[in-house]
């Protein structure tokens, strides 16, 4: 079966003037490869990987263009245009892909960009996006653990902290004072960790390694951040957590814990000055 919104690896069944015919193997199904995307050599019976989206007359096509979100996935994407249908974003095709008002989490603006969800309308049999993403979500079953290292998309930023969504399937919460990269936006992906998953399944996560794993390459963070001022660092146990973060873009607790580490090497000599490197 030939899957719309994905990619899909198919024989090259026929040529015509119009294009390349593909298919997988069922007679009653194939697909145009438009002219303009045929590759300069081919022969009837190769394989192709294309991606398959419904064209302006609601048509499946296949494309050699990449997109920029595939079905059931979530994405940052561009607002080209609106009227009284929705909005309509730019995913990288020929054809840009509808937001209808109903999915429209707040009304769009042409310009800007939004977190989406790509799907397929069951009613409709056409692809759609979403900005109201928390439906596409769940929290009841969930398949990470304590730990685990994830996936993340930043959803949305609030002050309590950032939300992100985990391996493309539940919500979860970044705390803001555990986060020290001032850069991060909407849509951005990153990797993380789960740091503790309640009885209600809400998902708090974190940038880094809980515990003493976190130590070690916060160490070393430390020990280069020290050759690199002539082995003296202006902080200690004393110093205010603002001042760590500015300087080594981590928490007072993981700081202590590092250099802790480091003392115990006889790597550093901590002094009411701050740390020196010995």
């Amino acid at each position: 079966m030939i899957e719309i919104g994905k990619y899909n690896t198919l024989e090259i069944l026929r040529q015509t003037k119009v294009g390349l015919f593909l298919g997988n193997g069922n007679e009653a199904e194939d697909i145009l490869l438009p002219i303009k995307y045929v590759p300069k050599k081919f022969e009837i019976g190769d394989e192709l990987t294309v991606f398959v989206y419904l064209d302006h007359e609601e048509r499946p096509v296949a494309t050699t263009l990449k997109p920029y979100i595939q079905l059931n996935e979530f994405a940052l994407l561009r607002v080209n245009y609106t009227n009284r249908v929705g909005a309509f974003m730019d995913w990288g095709l020929e054809k840009d892909i509808l937001v209808p008002f109903k999915e429209q989490a707040r009304e769009m603006e042409k310009g800007k960009r939004y977190l989406v969800y790509l799907y397929l309308d069951e009613k409709t049999n056409r692809l759609v996006a979403s900005s109201k993403t928390n439906q596409f979500l769940d929290n009841e079953t969930l398949t990470v653990e304590k730990g685990e290292e994830v996936d993340l998309i930043v959803s949305h930023i609030t002050e309590l902290g950032i939300n992100v969504i985990i391996n493309g399937q539940h919500k979860g919460l970044l705390y803001k004072d555990e986060v020290y990269d001032d850069s991060i936006r909407t849509g951005d992906k990153l990797r993380g960790f789960i740091k503790n998953i309640r009885p209600d399944h809400k998902i708090d996560v974190s940038l880094q390694k809980q515990g003493y794993e976190n130590v070690e390459p916060n160490a070393d963070k430390i020990l280069l951040e020290l050759k690199a001022n002539r082995g003296f660092l202006r902080l200690n146990d004393d110093s205010h957590p603002e001042d760590i973060k500015a300087v080594l873009q981590m928490s007072k607790k993981t700081f202590k814990k590092a250099i802790g580490a480091l003392y115990k090497e006889r790597l550093i000599e901590i002094k009411d000055d701050g740390i020196h490197l010995l």
